[in-house]
């Protein structure tokens, strides 16, 4: 059995499955080098699942099982960009990029500049302690707010938003969120969709969750829930159950009266602009009705909502990386069954390769046909011999496997002491200080 030696850059869900099905060949004797820009691992489970979730952070209990084979070692804390792939081409045989897709797409409204006007990407990553959002600040001073998008990030920045502090202070949200979000003045929150509710890409245990938040008035318009006809007919066609529970989850919102906070999901309404001095004070709506094709159409009908601030949730964007191919529309590395075109020995996998699609688990047949891609190149000799030891060209100041673990050990031990599953360090210097061997000679 000849060796393999392998890099894959990006350590989230997508990078991780794919070092898992490499480790699987029984082909080759297969040497991973997994990279990530950060010194901690697991991506977007980290710093994008909502942290009110932890029982889908379970996943990295298996991803750490991954990690922990001998044939994977993870150098956390390096970027790697055009110098970095160069030296990696002559160091390995093939170099998987699972990236993910890093900015939002923006709604190109005026007035989208303002101060209070932001993304949705930006402000989980601030709550979930991302270390280079931690000095980001949010207008959260008015008490009406919109969320544009009806994906899951936006269930998630509502539900967040109007969660009380007793109910955060039980998670491993960011310390600075947790008090910022103590001090918020957000009473509503509305969650605006362009199209229907037939059409609305947030999941049912996400739905489920806001229709069961008592202390939330959950209020959706009846003639917005409505089926048109063409999504009627759509749904008679497709009979898909998870829909038809979708609509019943709608259909039991519930106006509280007592409720000191309010939910507003309104749908067929699109942003067309943003108005205010020096900062959000409100926004234009347009009333939209849908096609035959289920695009939405705008119906000249204006309506506008006193807003202090809103986010925008409509979609990540992948960004160019080095002299890689890349699609500007669709925001990805242009690829064919995950190999990179013109590139060969290069390959990307998740939402670089695919766009940003699905949940975690989406990743895994991704990564896999990635892999199986990279494999298949190997057996019939399309990849060349590395030229270098890869160990020429580490750089200082990365952390390692037994590095991040005592930073997780660390966080644990801290989350202990309040009762929490961890107290996230979030500057990056205090991370570094955490993995070092120092602190494991202590």
């Amino acid at each position: 059995m000849s060796n393999l030696r392998v890099a894959v850059v990006g350590a989230g869900p997508s990078g991780l499955y794919a070092c898992e099905e490499l480790l699987k060949s029984t082909d080759f004797e297969v040497h991973i080098d997994l990279f990530d820009a950060l010194p901690t691992p697991y991506g977007l489970v980290r710093y994008g699942v909502a942290p009110d979730h932890q029982k889908i952070k379970n996943v990295t209990a298996v991803f750490e099982k991954i990690m922990r084979d001998p044939r994977l070692h993870f150098h956390g804390n390096v970027t790697v960009g055009q110098k970095e792939l160069e030296w990696m081409r002559q160091a390995y045989h093939a170099v998987l990029f699972t990236v993910g897709a890093q900015t939002d797409r923006r709604l190109g409204i005026p007035g989208e500049e303002l101060r209070g006007s932001d993304s949705a990407t930006d402000f989980v990553a601030w709550y979930n302690g991302h270390p280079d959002y931690r000095e980001r600040k949010f207008l959260l001073d008015q008490p009406r707010v919109a969320v544009v998008g009806v994906g899951n990030v936006a269930i998630d920045v509502a539900r967040i938003l109007l969660s009380g502090h007793d109910r955060l202070s039980k998670t491993d949200i960011a310390d600075h969120a947790l008090e910022e979000l103590k001090n918020c003045a957000v009473k509503e929150v509305h969650i605006l969709a362009r199209r229907g509710p037939l059409q609305a890409a947030f999941t049912n245990p996400e739905l489920r969750e806001l229709v069961e938040m008592e202390d939330v008035s959950f209020e959706i318009r009846s003639d917005e829930l409505k089926l048109d006809a063409y999504s009627q007919a759509a749904h008679e066609a497709e009979n898909d159950k998870a829909v038809v529970k979708r609509l019943e989850l709608l259909s039991q919102a519930t106006i509280r009266p007592g409720a000191e906070k309010r939910l507003v999901l309104r749908f067929l309404v699109s942003p067309l602009e943003i108005h205010g001095t020096d900062r959000v004070e409100s926004l234009t709506l347009g009333r939209n009705q849908l096609t035959e094709k289920l695009s939405a159409k705008d119906t000249g009908e204006r309506e506008t909502l006193a807003i202090g601030s809103i986010f925008r949730s409509i979609g990540y964007k992948g960004q160019p990386l080095a002299d890689l191919p890349f699609d500007d529309g669709k925001g990805v590395i242009s690829n064919e069954g995950g190999r990179v075109v013109g590139q060969p020995g290069l390959y990307v996998a998740g939402w670089i390769k695919r766009g940003p699609s699905g949940v975690i688990g989406t990743n895994k047949p991704c990564a896999k046909e990635s892999v199986q891609a990279l494999l298949s190149d190997a057996l019939a000799g399309k990849l060349k011999a590395p030229t270098r030891e890869p160990q020429e060209h580490l750089p200082a100041g990365r952390v390692d496997f037994a590095g991040w673990k005592r930073l997780d050990d660390h966080e644990v031990n801290l989350g202990k002491e309040s009762g929490r599953p961890r107290v996230k360090v979030v500057e990056r210097t205090a991370m570094l200080k955490h993995s070092s061997e120092e602190v494991a000679a202590r």
